[in-house]
């Protein structure tokens, strides 16, 4: 079974810097690509950030220029690194493979605010 842990979240101030993890089980990190997706508040889970197998990566249009996704496969861990951080972006981040597989992780909170 594929299994994700999350870590990183925390609160941070509007323009400020976070960096989430996820350490990915070894089967979903080398056949799939890896996405960070986020859930705020009374709306829907969404993809934020992809990356493939490749190193290839896309973004969201509200996170492009500020985020960055990244991925070490010999430690099986998927990086992102957001910048310039907005109240709107906050939410509960989560890792997952891209497309997404029914297995989730707990996610972790990144609050954005003064």
């Amino acid at each position: 079974q594929v299994q994700v842990v999350e870590s990183g979240g925390g609160l941070v101030q509007p323009g400020g810097s976070r960096r989430l993890s996820c350490a990915a089980s070894g089967t979903i990190f080398t056949i799939n690509g890896m996405g960070w997706y986020r859930q705020a508040p009374g709306k829907q889970r969404e993809l934020v950030a992809a990356i493939n197998s490749g190193g290839t990566a896309d973004y969201a249009d509200s996170v492009k220029g500020r985020f960055t996704i990244s991925r070490d496969n010999a430690k099986n861990t998927v990086y992102l690194q957001m910048n310039s951080l907005k109240p709107e972006d906050t939410a509960v981040y989560f890792c997952n493979g891209d497309p997404a597989t029914d297995s989730w992780g707990q996610g972790t909170q990144v609050t954005v605010s003064s």
